[in-house]
């Protein structure tokens, strides 16, 4: 039987995935774009067209933060906003040909560092990293699931 992992193991876990995530958001994300911006870029990208409602609660982002996003994805010609003829004041949104140029571009960019970083690592960690994926992935829906206030999310070192 797997024991459960000690509050010490759960505090490296989310130090190094936090120091992860700085290092993708500073040296790779490129295009102009804020990490976040990128974030629901690659999310109209994959699933648009979607309200802004939806992109918040995906994205975690409260709706002043949101419309801010959007407003810059807009501007830069990398979205569209489309009305909701039943209710003008809502909208959704989906990506341009420009957006989905540049999404593929950051997510190139992002795929690029990480594979120089991994080539610089002895095989076996490659292999260990690869076989946590999967485990890493459910953990993160896990946690998705579980929710926690939006006030928090994003936070550092929460």
């Amino acid at each position: 039987m797997v024991k459960p992992m000690d509050d010490d193991g759960a505090i490296r876990l989310r130090r190094v995935i936090g120091k992860l995530a700085r290092e993708l958001n500073s040296s790779s994300t490129g295009a102009g774009l804020t990490p976040s911006q990128a974030s629901v870029l690659g999310l109209i990208v994959a699933r648009g067209p979607l309200s802004l409602g939806e992109l918040g609660e995906l994205e975690g982002l409260n709706p002043t933060m949101m419309s801010r996003v959007i407003s810059r994805l807009q501007a830069l010609g990398l979205i569209d906003r489309i009305p909701d003829p039943a209710d003008m004041r809502s909208a959704s949104v989906r990506s341009t040909a420009a957006g989905q140029r540049v999404d593929q571009e950051v997510k190139t960019r992002r795929a690029t560092a990480v594979s120089q970083c991994l080539a610089g690592l002895p095989a076996a960690s490659v292999e260990l990293i690869s076989q946590a994926l999967p485990a890493l992935e459910e953990l993160a829906a896990s946690m998705r699931r579980a929710g926690r206030p939006l006030a928090q999310r994003g936070q550092p070192g929460r």
